[in-house]
C-alpha cells in the first residue's frame, strides 16, 4: 500500500504545473499541501489506479490535496461508512475538497441522505456547506429520491439562509437551486422558498432567494432546460 500510494504521489507531482498551481489561488482554494494538478490528470490518474477502498483510505491521510480529490474517485462508495464521511468531512478545508467528495463520491453512498440532515445544522463553515453541496449533488444524481425527501430539505435551506458564511450561503443557493431544476413541482415549491427569502431583512438569505429566482427564471426558458 506504501508503495501504491507513493507511486499516485510521484504521478501527481509530475503532473503539476504552474499554470495549475495559479488556479488554486484564483478559485479560492487554500491547501497546505498542493502540487496544482488540472482535474483532468486526477480523474485520468484514477482511472490507472482503479477503485480501491484501502488505497483512499491511504491516500486521504496524505493530506495532499490532489491525493485528497483523488479518493473520490478511487474509493468505492459501498465500502464508505459514515464514520468515514464525519471524520473526513470534519478535515475539509476549502470548497474544491468538499464539492469534489459530495458531488463524486458521497452521494453514491448510501448514507448520503442522512447525513444531509445531520450536517445541515452544524457550526462547522465547511462541514455546513457539504450538507448542502451533497444535497444538491443528490438532486442532479438521485434519479430514484421521491419529491417528498427534497421538499423535506426546504426547511433546512430557510434556515440556512442567514448564515452570512460565504461558502456556506453559496452553498446553499446551490441546493436551493438544484432542487428547484429538478421537475416543475419541486421548482414550484422552490420558487415559494426562494420569494420569501428574497424579501427577507437578512443579507445573506436575501441574496440566496434572489440568486435562484434568477436561475430558475432561466430554467423555465425551454432553451435552458
Amino acid at each position: 500500500m506504501a508503495t501504491q500510494v507513493q507511486t499516485a504521489l510521484s504521478a501527481l507531482e509530475q503532473m503539476s504545473t504552474q499554470h495549475d498551481r495559479e488556479n488554486l489561488v484564483r478559485f479560492g482554494i487554500t491547501a497546505g499541501q498542493a502540487f496544482g494538478v488540472s482535474m483532468a490528470n486526477i480523474q485520468a490518474l484514477a482511472k490507472r489506479l482503479g477503485r480501491s477502498h484501502d488505497l483512499a483510505a491511504a491516500l486521504w491521510e496524505t493530506g495532499w490535496y490532489e491525493a485528497r480529490l483523488l479518493t473520490s474517485f478511487v474509493d468505492e462508495p459501498a465500502r464508505v461508512t459514515p464514520e468515514q464521511m464525519d471524520r473526513w468531512c470534519r478535515d475539509f478545508d476549502n470548497w474544491g475538497i468538499c464539492d469534489t467528495l459530495c458531488f463524486h463520491l458521497f452521494d453514491r453512498t448510501p448514507h448520503a441522505w442522512p447525513k444531509v440532515a445531520q450536517w445541515s445544522g452544524a457550526s462547522e463553515e465547511f462541514v455546513k456547506r457539504a450538507a448542502f453541496a451533497l444535497l444538491a449533488s443528490l438532486a442532479g444524481h438521485d434519479k430514484k429520491a421521491a419529491d417528498e425527501q427534497f421538499l423535506e430539505t426546504l426547511p433546512w435551506i430557510e434556515r440556512a439562509a442567514t448564515d452570512e458564511r460565504n461558502f456556506v450561503k453559496k452553498g446553499v443557493s446551490w441546493a436551493l437551486r438544484m432542487t428547484g431544476r429538478r421537475n416543475p413541482s419541486l421548482n414550484a415549491a422552490a420558487v415559494e422558498v426562494a420569494q420569501r427569502l428574497a424579501a427577507s431583512p437578512e443579507p445573506a438569505a436575501r441574496w440566496i432567494g434572489k440568486d435562484a429566482l434568477k436561475d430558475f427564471a432561466r430554467w423555465a426558458r425551454p432553451a435552458d432546460r
